[in-house]
This record gives C-alpha cells, structure tokens and sequence, in this order.
C-alpha cells in the first residue's frame, strides 16, 4: 500500500512538473511572438525591392530606401566578428584549460563578467575617445571595434563553460596517443565543442546587432554608400532611430521595416551557422 501510495505521489509530481515547464515556455513564447508578429505586421508595409537597393531620400521627401545601412551593418558585423571572436573564443580556451588555479585566470574572469554588464554607451564613449578622436573622424573601423569589444566578455565566458563540458578522458586518449597538447586543443577540444561554442558566437552577434548608443559615438551617420570603413558609415540601428523620431510617417514606416529587416538578418546569420556545422564542414574539420 505504501508502494503505491509512493509511486501515484511521483507520477503526479513529474507530471505537475512537466506542466509546470511547458506552462513557463508558453508564458515566454507569447511576448517573444506578439512582438514578432506586431514588428512584421508593421515593417511588411514598406517591404519591397526599392527599400533593398536604394539610398535614403532628402527629408520630407517621400520613398527610398534602407540599403546603405543594411550594407554598413554587415560591414560592421564582419569587423566586429574578425575583433572579438578571435579573442573572445581563444581565451575561452585558456580558461578552461590552463586557468583552473591562475590568479591570472580568476582576474579575466571578474573582468569579463564585469565588461558583459558594462551598459554599451560606456564603451561607444571609451571607443570614442580611444579610436575616433586620434584617428580624427568617425569610421566603420572605429564602430566594428566597439561593438567586437562587447563581443569578447560574451564568447569567453560562454566559450570557456562549453570547453570545460568535454570529458576529459578525450584529451587523455589524444596524448597517449602522442599528440601535443596544443593540437590536441585545437582538434579534438575544439572541434568537439565547435557547436556549443557556435551559441555563444551567435549570442554575442545578436548582442551587438541591434547596438544602437555605441555607433553614435564610433561610425555615427551617413546618407551615401560607405566607401571606405575610415569613413562614416549608416547602420540599421541608427537608421531606425533617427527614422523613428522624425516627424515624417513616411520615415517612421520605414523604421519598422528597417527594424523587421534588422531580424531578418540575425535569423539568417543563425540558420546559416547551424546549416554550416550540420553539415560538418567547420573550419576546424
């Protein structure tokens, strides 16, 4: 009678439990989704050819497009990409392998966990002072290495834990086996954990892609195509901004549709990554 009693009392409780989780992921799916929703329903009426391949018009003037800026915000998710991933992913790295009792270790851990919740107009300010006024202009260089600098505390911290998820008896196999240990990280550890490394890489890029307050003190503006990153380059992210605080309903129809292309981009660069390393063709294969 006990045993029964005992088994009814945890097939309720898991069952309760089990409820419990998909309720939560309802109640975290609803806002996600109305605020997709209400982001298409509104940028989907400006959602043509002509926003895709033509330059913003004169103020007041009705039409144009949004193409400048999706170009510069691609040239700044490269030039972040090539600033922080490298640093972010190869410290991660040493964390996990060589800084387990390194009170050098423990000082890169505090310092990106603090710099992951410094608020981002600090570092557009510091890049503003560190890149933009000795080079003398604002410049795309100058906003991709802000915004690569927001990347590195995220990938590092995430690259690290994912690192230390690999059992350790691969790397023992690895060295008996009479590889170095330096390409024994490289791969095996690597290799092993590339995907879960690929979230923290694909969190830090949707981090940084719709930063705002750093491009207005790094790239800033600009109306024309980007001819060089020494210059200053438009982003959806300022676009939207500036579009959405105008007085013209025309530009304030365009911020939704900059807004609504600005998450067509991170979905794409997302799907993209995850059908890259479906395949097995990591650049570390």
């Amino acid at each position: 009678m006990f045993g029964i009693n005992y088994q009814t009392r945890r097939s309720f409780t898991n069952k309760l439990m089990v409820f419990l989780c998909g309720l939560a992921a309802v109640i975290a799916f609803i806002p996600l989704m109305s605020l997709l929703i209400y982001v298409v329903s509104q940028g989907f009426q400006q959602f043509r050819p002509a926003f895709f391949v033509n330059l913003p018009e004169p103020v007041g003037v009705p039409g144009g497009g949004m193409a400048n800026a999706i170009l510069g915000t691609l040239t700044l998710m490269v030039i972040a990409s090539v600033v922080g991933l490298p640093v972010g992913i190869f410290a991660g790295v040493y964390l996990a392998e060589f800084g387990k009792k390194s009170k050098f270790a423990w000082t890169v851990r505090f310092v990106a966990d603090v710099l992951s919740g410094v608020p981002s107009i600090v570092t557009g300010i510091v890049a503003y002072t560190v890149i933009v006024k000795p080079m003398g202009n604002f410049s795309a260089l100058a906003g991709g290495c802000a915004l690569g600098f927001m990347m590195i505390p995220i990938v590092t911290r995430t690259t690290e834990e994912l690192v230390k998820l690999i059992p350790h008896s691969l790397r023992e196999a690895s060295w008996a086996l009479g590889i170095p240990e330096w390409k024994t990280i490289l791969s095996i550890v690597i290799r092993t954990a590339k995907n879960g490394i690929l979230t923290g890489v694909l969190l830090s890029i949707a981090r940084v892609a719709g930063e705002t307050a750093p491009l207005l003190f790094t790239s800033f503006n600009n109306q024309f195509w980007p001819r060089s990153i020494n210059e200053p380059t438009a982003s959806l992210t300022v676009q939207v901004y500036t579009y959405a605080i105008s007085p013209f309903d025309d530009w304030r129809q365009q911020a939704w549709t900059g807004a609504l292309v600005l998450l067509l981009i991170v979905l794409a660069v997302n799907v993209f990554a995850k059908m890259f390393f479906k395949t097995g063709r990591g650049v570390l294969r």
